[in-house]
């Protein structure tokens, strides 16, 4: 059976966090009528994203008669494996949305987020380029590198510099990611596209019977949900709420795309999903009920695949899932049960080869434990005072809002330690630099099936406990994160920072 968890208070809502144009299901309706959406009312990336009577849709049927949606594109690959070398550029872009007018933007290599990129464990020689006209950066979000090497905001690419840092990649095959992270322009750097995804891999993929072609049944999705005016222009104004809550778009956007249909063979399919949103909570699930299979967090696989109704994904965080597509028709991925909207629609194309067909019985080794080698335990407290509401600070992590001259914390190389972390009046997503850890409990209660793997992010809607591994120096130049990754919390001052040494 899949595993049902779904707690409003521990999901993350609070007053303030809007849902994007939802669709409400009444109680007289029936299951697939819930899921019908009329489009006037419904004007997300998903757009075209009705369910048909049955649950779903296939690429050539009779829902496309009258007007075929574009597919979905994945990003362009950069492949480090044979050359051990990486070159981005950030670049000032223009782009169209929605058929409205082009609106600058920021990518790397590109006029709006970046290419995905391919690594393995061994050397790694990058080279991070910046023509705009100011600082940039560009954070490994989930790589384990030395603290010079991380790419925070101790390590600006100022315009016309090229930031040359020679990494040793050395961590278990995952999704993560890559974004800007200057203080004080991290929320608008990163919401005009100053992000893409990484793939970490050993090359075992098709040994541990995963989907692995790359846009075919291993898809790439990076969940953004963005604001536009009703001349169809993307815009980031935020307000004071905009502030104090995290900004929250109308509309979403998956891979920059708005109104894409993601097609997918008739079989077992891997979804890789990013929420790289500046502050919407997604509560996954699809329009016809089928389980979503985990397969690994933000750090790596799980042992075994872990069947759920709702995938929770805060800012930062990245799962991985399987999904069996084999059958007539294919659903549409939704967010938020209680108040439903979608995310995206999926389409069965025949043409596509059905690589996979059965789901895994194992996937990877044994998690290991960390519980009793923990050497200390730090209480870290995410605050927000009332100085933000007279549009000033108010933002700070244990009552000190970020000051890039004090070190907040001194680690000791290769310790673990004991972090409990607490929020206060909404829900925020932490996010260690340089280090990875288990969630012990939340909130009291034993972690959710997402949180129980490898994770360098989590949500704290309460009381979060978890046990965390320092295993790379960070001297007090080149010192780590922590922060908020609500990204306008986290550059108002929700930000610490330490050493590891």
């Amino acid at each position: 059976m899949p595993h049902r968890r779904f707690d409003r208070e521990r999901s993350g809502f609070r007053s303030g966090n809007f849902m994007l144009l939802p669709f409400a299901p009444t109680a007289e309706k029936t299951k697939d009528q819930r899921y019908n959406m009329n489009r006037r009312d419904f004007l997300t990336s998903a757009a075209r994203a009705f369910v048909v009577a049955g649950g779903g849709s296939a690429w050539a049927g009779s829902v496309f008669a009258a007007e075929t949606p574009p597919r979905l594109a994945m990003p362009p690959i950069i492949d480090t494996r044979a050359s051990g070398k990486l070159a981005m550029t950030a670049k000032v872009g223009s782009s169209s949305f929605l058929g409205g007018p082009a609106v600058p933007t920021a990518g790397y290599n590109q006029s709006y987020l970046g290419p995905t990129v391919i690594m393995q464990n061994g050397p790694l020689a990058a080279e991070i380029g910046n023509t705009l006209d100011e600082p940039v950066s560009v954070h490994w979000h989930g790589m384990k590198v030395k603290g010079d090497h991380d790419g925070g905001p101790h390590q600006p690419v100022h315009p016309g510099k090229i930031w040359k840092p020679d990494m040793q990649v050395n961590q278990d095959p995952s999704t993560i990611w890559y974004h800007s992270h200057i203080h004080g322009r991290t929320a608008q750097q990163v919401y005009n596209g100053l992000a893409g995804v990484i793939h970490i891999t050993d090359g075992r993929d098709d040994d541990r019977g995963l989907p692995s072609a790359y846009g075919i049944d291993d898809l790439t999705l990076v969940l953004q949900d963005r604001s536009f005016d009703r001349n169809g222009r993307m815009v980031y104004e935020p307000s004071m709420m905009d502030r104090m809550h995290g900004f929250h778009g109308n509309r979403m956007l998956i891979n920059g795309q708005s109104g894409a249909v993601a097609a997918v063979p008739n079989g077992i399919v891997r979804l890789r999903l990013l929420n790289g949103s500046n502050a919407r909570i997604y509560n996954l699930f699809f329009s016809d009920g089928r389980p979503l299979h985990l397969a690994a967090t933000d750090g790596g696989y799980l042992p075994q695949l872990v069947a759920l109704d709702v995938l929770q994904l805060a800012p930062g965080e990245r799962a991985e899932i399987l999904v069996d597509f084999s059958g007539a028709n294919a659903p549409v991925l939704m967010s938020d049960p209680n108040q439903a909207y979608g995310v995206l629609e999926f389409a069965l194309d025949e043409t596509l080869p059905a690589r996979i067909t059965s789901l895994p019985d194992k996937i990877g080794s044994p998690l290991e434990e960390l519980v009793g080698l923990d050497t200390q335990t730090r209480m870290i407290s995410l605050d927000m005072g009332m100085g933000m509401m007279m549009g000033g600070g108010g933002f700070a992590i244990n009552g000190q809002p970020f000051d890039m001259d004090r070190i907040d914390l001194k680690v000791a190389l290769g310790s673990v330690e004991r972090w409990i972390i607490r929020s206060s009046m909404v829900a925020h997503p932490f996010h260690i630099h340089g280090v990875q850890f288990r969630v012990l409990s939340e909130d009291g209660l034993p972690p959710r099936p997402e949180c129980t793997g490898w994770k360098d992010t989590v949500l704290v809607p309460g009381e979060t406990e978890i046990l965390a591994r320092f295993e790379h120096p960070a001297d007090k130049e080149n010192a780590f994160m922590f922060h908020c990754h609500i990204l306008e919390h986290e550059d108002a001052g929700m930000m610490g920072q330490f050493t590891v040494s």
